[in-house]
This record gives structure tokens, C-alpha cells and sequence, in this order.
């Protein structure tokens, strides 16, 4: 298995100086029509190489950038994803901090939306986070569904098992 995202567990506290927590708490904007998320992801494409950080929130923090390659598979996968899990006529799931240059992206799993539109004090955790900060531990009070961390291991096999990673399993 691809080793990327096998960090020791990192527990450390949430500072509020650190670079990521500043630009997770910042202003993000909705990719809200399915149209709208094939352009952003076309623009995220052609920044592919940029040295883009994936987390998936509930496993380890990764400690390396991805490839271009390595993001236009995860681009690929995760919209495969929301598109089965989230069976709307609308998007609304993936947020950022600018629509024609991304450095922050969170997507929101379809399957742990919680309250709409964050309107509680506690609103939901993403699913996961493409940054160009190296990412930092957040701390998820759901444990990661079984179904998720399949999917998201199978990202990151050898290419002899690049096929289960295809599959769009819920909880």
C-alpha cells in the first residue's frame, strides 16, 4: 500500500497561531450547482502540481504532497463519490477560499452532513481537505466509518489494486 498518508497519529492541540487552523477557520465560498464543481475542479487540475496536502479527516494527518497525478486521481475519485452519496440536483458540498485560485478546499462527506449550511455551534468536520498547507490534526468526535477508510486506502494502493479504490461505500 502506498504509504502517503501513514504519519504517526498526531494529537497535537489545536494552536491558534498555526497557518492551516487560520486558513480552516477562514472565509470559504460553496460550489453550489454540480456545473460549478466541474469548473472548479478543472481549475484545481491545472494546479495539479502545485503541492497539494489531502487529509482525510479521522486518519492521519499526511506529511507529504501529493503528485500531480496522485490529485488528479483523488479529484477523479471523490467527485465519483459525491455524486453516488450525495443523490441531489445540486452540489453544495465543497467549499473553498476562492473559486478561480484555490489553496483550501474542504469537502463535506454526503454521509456526515450534520446541520445545513454550518448554522450550528458545532457544525460538522469535513470529510477531508486538499490545502497547500501542510494540514494539521483535527480532532473528529465521529470515528471514521469502516466504508470511508476502505475507500480512502484504496486511493493510495499499488496500481495492481487500483480498482478498489473505485468503489463509493458509505458507513
Amino acid at each position: 500500500m502506498f504509504d502517503l498518508h501513514r504519519a504517526q497519529t498526531q494529537t497535537k492541540p489545536q494552536v491558534r497561531d498555526d497557518p492551516f487552523y487560520t486558513a480552516f477557520r477562514g472565509s470559504f465560498t460553496s460550489l453550489m450547482q454540480w456545473t460549478q464543481l466541474d469548473a472548479f475542479w478543472d481549475t484545481v487540475k491545472t494546479k495539479a502540481d502545485a503541492g497539494w496536502y489531502v487529509y482525510c479527516i479521522g486518519e492521519p494527518v499526511p506529511v507529504q504532497r501529493l503528485t500531480a497525478a496522485q490529485v488528479q486521481k483523488f479529484l477523479k475519485e471523490v467527485d465519483a463519490l459525491l455524486r453516488h452519496d450525495h443523490d441531489e440536483s445540486y452540489c453544495g458540498i465543497v467549499y473553498t477560499d476562492s473559486k478561480t485560485d484555490p489553496t483550501f478546499i474542504k469537502i463535506f462527506d454526503p454521509n456526515n452532513l450534520g446541520v445545513a449550511c454550518g448554522a450550528s455551534k458545532n457544525p460538522p468536520l469535513p470529510g477531508w481537505t486538499l490545502s497547500l498547507l501542510p494540514s494539521a490534526h483535527l480532532e473528529s468526535k465521529r470515528p471514521l466509518p469502516e466504508g470511508r477508510r476502505r475507500w480512502w486506502e484504496g486511493l493510495w494502493e499499488s496500481p495492481r489494486d487500483e480498482g478498489r479504490g473505485t468503489r463509493c461505500e458509505g458507513n
